[in-house]
């Protein structure tokens, strides 16, 4: 009884370490795979607290492999064909000249830097090849940088993958079949035999699924737990017919399906992410605590050379070749050329073949596993936390994304955006009715014309670049529409809406705008009669009680705060956001309203209203 209790407290304590470095990263900003490996190392060889070795035994590999699985096919779900229209030859090239290129550079430095034997070069070479979605979302999410980039990193990630461990398995199968006496005809045959089969049937599971879904096969409630049955099964048959083929299953299984309707993607690509922060976050403190001081002792002054090597060699030279020919410019290259950590698949496929390899009795393939582990750890910290310094050295970070996009154009939600303008933050007018954008092109503002959901989910809108959303148009069903599809993506926290009179007391379905909830209609009421946006700097002289007494006898609405760091914070019927010394509030009041007192400056008294 108290074995089952300890293995579920360290269950436990996996999933709250994980989750919990994830959630520090996103409070400081810092690198979340960076996080997630100190916390594992720490749990792990420092403190003991984790032993995945002692603590789930022989089910240790197979949980890691089908956690893999779900988080490839999960990638795969993110891969939309529509993304190559801007980075597909890019990809196309990274993909059949980079890995044949990447593969040969980084066998040579794991033969002359590294010192091993050249099989056991040619198998980790192959290995590297990888980056990995695990590695790659987490680092991009912090990244405010083109989609064409971004595309060419994520595509880049996923396809590989498989593409690397496949590399591994053709050598080990030349290893174990006698090395220089193999027949390495026959190898490569069956190698490709086995991936064509893997492809296939990942293509026709995927394109089976979404037939059944939108004939209503499975019922709603059923489609994500029978969409992760069947990953987990395709996975485990693919497997079997050749190791590490599974993942180019899942792979192909989830690009056939984000490229075809299912009329719940949205809902099962939610699912899908979800399941897979949390399997990134197990999966990497697994691997990190299992990370101990017998594998830190073998690794080698030598394998200091390779890491270099692999750095500042290997990587930059790879996408140099691969783009030689190619339109994407220069410093993008550069920033590609750059970013390329390692994750789950390097450490879980190098492990595994390090301990098929010394049950053969092969020489040298004990060192496998601290060398894995040391580019994993090396590139994780080199590449998160230089990645966002390097965007902005080269000009390509979009800025951390302080804009304010207004769904609907009308009078109101145009003087709005002026307003929003003159503070020095990007704005931007969304509506589906040219008409609707007349007046504020007129006004000189940035719009944009087509139905904002599609837009997002189409990515023809980079969402990164907006802080807060608020529709406002005069559809409330739309509104509300708007926030719960794209919540989700922003943050609920970030996305708000204006409702109807006729809808006014139902407030349940999204964040109402404004702490007094006013109606879209009423608001335009109230700038026909002389209303103005204004803003009001709390200080000590003038604190927040002062200014909350002062909007309730002039009947004016409290819209939004903008804090010292630039943050902008809504206020919703639900929420009022904290306000303090040194922050400024957006307001909308009447003509009449109390202005309040003026600050000193070093010039004399400036108002602020």
């Amino acid at each position: 009884m108290f074995a089952i209790e300890s293995l579920l407290v360290k269950i436990a304590l996996i999933g709250v370490i994980g989750i919990g470095a994830q959630w520090v990263a996103w409070r400081t900003g810092k690198p979340a795979i960076a996080l997630m490996l100190v916390a594992g190392i720490l749990a792990g060889p420092v403190l003991g607290l984790i032993d995945p070795e002692r603590d789930f035994g022989a089910l240790r590999e197979p949980i890691i492999k089908l956690a893999v699985a779900v988080i490839l096919f999960e990638g795969g779900l993110s891969l939309k064909f529509r993304e190559l229209r801007q980075a597909g030859a890019a990809v196309f090239v990274l993909v059949f000249i980079g890995v044949p290129v990447g593969w040969a550079l980084g066998t040579a430095a794991a033969y002359y830097g590294a010192g091993l034997p050249f099989e056991l070069a040619a198998l980790f070479g192959g290995i590297m090849v990888v980056t990995g979605p695990t590695v790659i979302a987490p680092l991009l999410r912090s990244l405010n940088i083109s989609p064409r980039v971004k595309n060419m990193l994520k595509w880049e990630a996923i396809v590989n993958d498989p593409i690397g461990a496949l590399l591994a398995v053709g050598v080990y199968s030349y290893i174990t079949h006698g090395g220089a006496d193999a027949n390495s005809a026959s190898i490569v045959i069956d190698v490709v035999a086995a991936s064509t089969l893997a492809i296939l049937l990942g293509g026709v599971v995927g394109f089976a699924l979404t037939w059944a879904f939108p004939r209503g096969w499975v019922p709603e409630y059923l489609k994500a737990p029978v969409l992760l049955t069947t990953v987990i099964a395709v996975f485990v048959l693919s497997d079997l017919v050749m190791h590490e083929t599974g993942l180019i299953t899942v792979t192909v299984m989830g690009v056939v399906m984000a490229n075809r309707e299912t009329y719940s993607s949205h809902m099962l690509r939610r699912f899908k992410e979800d399941l897979t922060v949390l399997l990134v976050s197990g999966v990497f403190i697994i691997l990190a605590a299992t990370l101990d001081w017998e594998v830190v002792q073998n690794f080698q002054l030598r394998f200091v050379i390779f890491l270099l090597l692999l750095l500042f060699i290997v990587r930059p030279l790879t996408i140099m070749i691969a783009l030689l020919f190619t339109r994407i410019p220069f410093k993008e290259r550069l920033f590609v050329a750059w970013i390329a950590p390692r994750g789950i698949v390097a450490v879980a496929v190098t492990g595994l073949f390090a301990l098929r390899l010394s049950d053969y009795g092969f020489a040298g393939a004990e060192a496998l596993v601290p060398l894995g582990f040391g580019v994993v750890i090396v590139t994780i910290f080199a590449h998160g936390f230089t990645a966002a310094a390097f965007a902005r050295w080269l000009g390509l970070d979009q800025g951390k994304g302080e804009g304010v996009l207004l769904v609907g154009a009308n009078s109101w939600t145009i003087a709005f955006a002026e307003f929003i303008k003159r503070q020095d933050r990007e704005v931007l007018v969304a509506d589906a009715s040219v008409l609707a954008l007349r007046r504020a092109r007129r006004a000189d503002l940035p719009v944009h014309h087509g139905d904002i959901l599609d837009e997002a989910h189409d990515d023809h809108i980079n969402m990164g670049q907006f802080q807060q959303l608020i529709a406002a148009t005069d559809n409330d069903s739309y509104n509300a529409l708007v926030c719960s599809e794209l919540a989700p993506e922003m943050g609920h926290d970030r996305v708000s809406r204006m409702v109807g009179a006729s809808r006014s007391g139902n407030q349940r379905r999204g964040r109402v705008f404004t702490l007094a909830g006013t109606p879209i209609e009423e608001q335009l009421d109230r700038l026909q009669a002389g209303w103005t946006f204004g803003r009001t700097r709390i200080t000590e002289k003038f604190p927040y009680a002062n200014f909350v007494a002062r909007m309730k006898a002039s009947g004016g609405d409290s819209l939004a705060v903008v804090r010292a760091s630039g943050e902008l914070a809504i206020f919703t019927t639900h929420h009022r956001p904290s306000v303090e010394a040194g922050d400024t509030i957006w307001t909308f009041v009447p003509p009449d309203a109390p202005k309040p007192p003026p600050r000193k400056t070093v010039t004399g008294e400036e108002p602020v209203a």
